[in-house]
């Protein structure tokens, strides 16, 4: 579809800076033209309008870590330490998930994230061939990277869909999907097959993934204090430093890892972590609920790492609410640190934009709002009572607005969402079937 968005403020988030009543031409996919709309009118007459008065566009949001699949788990089992919820509750639950529980949980999370302007998801989860979180996400018209999560303790199931993921899925959906290569952990995968996945990452981009449309890795590090003990005693490796002086040594580390949480890093870990090139992803959130602690962000950002936001699953949030963890990111850091000047609102708004681009190796098509990139564009509704009066659009993206502003959602082009209606899937069908599955999962553990 060829359109254009008149009369609207457009936050670029590149070398534009910012557009008062400006207009956006989107033609084929992509973003053709940027400009005031004085200037646009008479160039672009005939293309179909969608009204941007009293509306700021940003591009598309990049959540960098979620598991999609597990909103089905969404207040499950709560205010309980990361151990046992994993142990006593996350697992045994999911032991009884198939493959039709994985796309419905995925489906609901992607429904929640057009609904909240989050057009690209990095989701690790456990593939399965008929339906999975891939489809899900193609099918709702969002892009994503779409992992699966590997174990020490199942080698061969993990090389068998790791194979079958990128075959089947890299690439596909119009390129907006892509897969990773996901290590669940560093104290669930030893130091063997840690290098082994490093190694499946190479093979899985020479056979399947460019330069332009590369397979990352993508694994949770650093997340709570004692995961240097549990490294210890899972493999019986002796650590002096950090968890990424640890990842170092085995040669995990290159810029196309994603390392989600970050909370418990050394001096020589973030020194690692900015040389290496390694991307983060800050979520705030999630290790707020879990009790893991802060990630030293501003310590980071000085280091010159790329630093992103995500979510977490809907299960440890429990919503995969950007502007939420926007609002978090900006305040967390200042009052930790008693300095209202760290992580200013508009470097948080680059890191759930530009910067989470940067992170997925996508930056070249999305992330920013320029001439030539895929037009990945939220719509934001700014005639609200909490959005008045308008001293500044950043200001009040990071630390006023809700999900619930979001009006309208482009995906390469394509308007997936319009006046807050999802136009590629059905809403109601999906929280019907949400709710029976949770039900048959339930009935499963009872048995």
């Amino acid at each position: 579809m060829n359109l254009k968005i008149e009369g609207a403020t457009i936050l670029t988030m590149g070398s534009g800076g910012a557009i008062k009543d400006g207009t956006i031409i989107v033609e084929n996919g992509q973003i053709t033209d940027i400009g005031k709309s004085s200037q646009m009118r008479h160039k672009y007459p005939r293309l179909e309008k969608i009204n941007g008065k009293d509306k700021v566009v940003i591009p598309g949001l990049v959540n960098t870590h979620h598991h999609a699949a597990m909103s089905l788990l969404r207040g499950y089992a709560d205010d309980i330490p990361l151990q046992e919820w994993l142990e006593k509750w996350i697992w045994p639950l999911e032991a009884h998930m198939n493959g039709h529980d994985i796309y419905v949980g995925a489906m609901l999370t992607a429904v929640e994230s057009i609904l909240g302007g989050a057009t690209t998801i990095n989701t690790m989860y456990h593939y399965t061939s008929k339906e999975n979180e891939a489809k899900a996400l193609a099918e709702s018209g969002v892009r994503g990277v779409v992992g699966h999560v590997c174990f020490s303790r199942r080698k061969e199931h993990d090389r068998k869909a790791l194979k079958a993921l990128a075959q089947t899925w890299h690439g596909k959906a119009d390129g907006r999907l892509r897969v990773s290569v996901d290590p669940h952990a560093t104290y669930t995968v030893d130091p063997e097959y840690m290098k082994e996945l490093r190694e499946t990452t190479t093979e899985l981009n020479q056979k399947y993934g460019s330069s332009a449309q590369p397979i990352t890795l993508h694994m949770h590090a650093a997340e709570t204090a004692d995961e240097p003990k549990k490294i210890k005693k899972a493999f019986n490796v002796p650590l002096k430093g950090g968890v990424f002086e640890y990842l170092e040594s085995v040669k995990v580390l290159q810029g196309d890892v994603v390392a989600a949480h970050c909370v418990h890093l050394t001096e020589k870990d973030i020194k690692i972590i900015a040389k290496k090139g390694v991307k983060v992803s800050h979520c705030p959130v999630s290790n707020l609920k879990l009790g893991s602690g802060v990630s030293p962000v501003p310590k980071l950002l000085q280091s010159g790492a790329t630093v992103s936001l995500g979510t977490d699953s809907s299960c440890s949030n429990n919503s995969s609410d950007m502007f939420e963890v926007m609002k978090i990111t900006a305040l967390l850091h200042k009052g930790i640190n008693h300095n209202p000047t760290l992580v200013p609102a508009e470097q948080v708004l680059r890191m759930a934009t530009i910067e989470g681009a940067k992170a997925l190796t996508w930056d070249r098509q999305i992330g920013s709002i320029e001439v030539g990139k895929d037009a990945d564009l939220v719509i934001i509704d700014f005639k609200k009572p909490h959005l008045s009066p308008l001293f500044s659009e950043t200001s009040h993206l990071v630390y006023s607005a809700k999900s619930s502003d979001v009006d309208t959602v482009l995906v390469k082009g394509r308007v997936i969402m319009e006046n807050r209606i999802v136009n590629t899937l059905n809403v109601d069908h999906i929280l019907r079937l949400a709710q029976k599955t949770k039900e048959r999962l339930l009935s499963k553990l009872r048995e």
